[in-house]
């Protein structure tokens, strides 16, 4: 479906924007690829890694909280990821403002210029945090779904835009997780890692995984739904082990925002809730159920169940745990 098409990537010289251009391009025959993003070094840089494709690339220097500009970037566009986002839990916390204004503000203003430009398909990347949030970044981001999957009922009868959501939990090696973290520390000598809590797990995917997860989504999105992707979860202790064996730990306590467990699906959406194989599906609620016909149409075909009432999916309580020996294996993969 991506043959011939123009996609844009908000945020694209971030972890998941770069792979999934990559990915792209090599699987498949985009007419265009169009990188969103402030930083113009990193998309300098970006070219130069991509140099081979440069007649499918187009890096476009703006930000979503710029209304003119990602209306302007996005003329022509087919397909959009929307994966800009000020991630960082403690910069969020000490800068609320900043926060609220791209995650939010551009969340609406990528919304609006894809409903005037006709784009036909918006994913937008969410994370685990949004779920339950705690922490401004994730009360930020659920209100950006908020208004990505009501945004479906803004588009006119004629008009063919529709906006669905992914939600998943950790990616090995992005920029700002514990795993670089982790490895700076051990590079640099320390034979202690400081840890928040003993307890603590991680829901856990590679990054292949989170854009191969994106893209088999456009696929069946019929608007309005959040997919969730059956992915392991890890203990952190585990983590630091498979980075070091003999390494020691020392508890500084819970971090500003911070849990002890993250969770994908909670029971209060467990009466909206679909599972399938490899994935769970959320389907809007009756307030903003312009496509939910399309949707379980759509999850009929795919022979989707309804979860159990009451369900969860936590990271400490996932039937898929990985070992020490398996993180290793995953790190090395990337």
């Amino acid at each position: 479906m991506f043959n011939n098409k123009v996609i844009l990537i908000t945020g694209g010289t971030g972890s998941f924007g770069k792979r999934c251009t990559k990915i792209l391009l090599e699987n498949y025959k985009p007419k265009k690829i169009i990188i969103f993003s402030r930083d113009e070094l990193k998309q300098w840089e970006m070219s130069q890694e991509l140099k081979k494709y440069e007649d499918k690339l187009r890096f476009f220097i703006g930000d979503v909280r710029d209304y003119g500009r990602i209306k302007l970037g996005t003329k022509g566009v087919d397909y959009l990821i929307h994966a800009a986002a000020l991630k960082q839990v403690p910069a969020a916390e000490y800068n609320p403002q900043e926060c609220i204004r791209t995650n939010i503000g551009g969340a609406e203003n990528v919304i609006n210029v894809s409903i005037e430009n006709k784009i036909s398909k918006v994913i937008s990347l969410s994370t685990d945090k949004a779920v339950s949030p705690i922490n401004l970044y994730g009360a930020s981001k659920l209100a950006s779904d908020k208004l990505f999957i009501s945004a479906n009922n803004l588009v006119g009868e004629k008009e063919k835009t529709l906006f669905s959501i992914v939600r998943y939990g950790n990616v090995i090696n992005s920029r700002g997780s514990v795993l670089p973290l982790f490895k700076n520390l051990i590079k640099q000598g320390k034979k202690i890692l400081p840890l928040t809590d003993k307890r603590m797990t991680r829901f856990w995917l590679s990054l292949d995984e989170g854009v191969k997860f994106v893209l088999d989504s456009f696929k069946v999105a019929q608007g309005g739904e959040i997919f969730v992707p059956k992915i392991p979860s890890v203990k952190i202790t585990d983590l630091a082990k498979a980075i070091d064996q003999k390494i020691q730990f020392k508890i500084i306590g819970i971090r500003p925002g911070e849990k002890i467990h993250e969770s994908l699906c909670i029971k209060e959406e467990s009466l909206v809730t679909y599972e399938l194989k490899n994935y769970y599906v959320v389907v809007p609620n009756a307030t903003v159920a312009k496509n939910k016909n399309k949707i379980e149409k759509s999850l009929k075909k795919l022979k989707a169940k309804k979860v159990k009432e009451n369900f969860e999916y936590t990271s400490d309580r996932n039937s898929n745990f990985l070992n020490t020996k398996q993180i290793k294996k995953l790190i090395e993969k990337r």
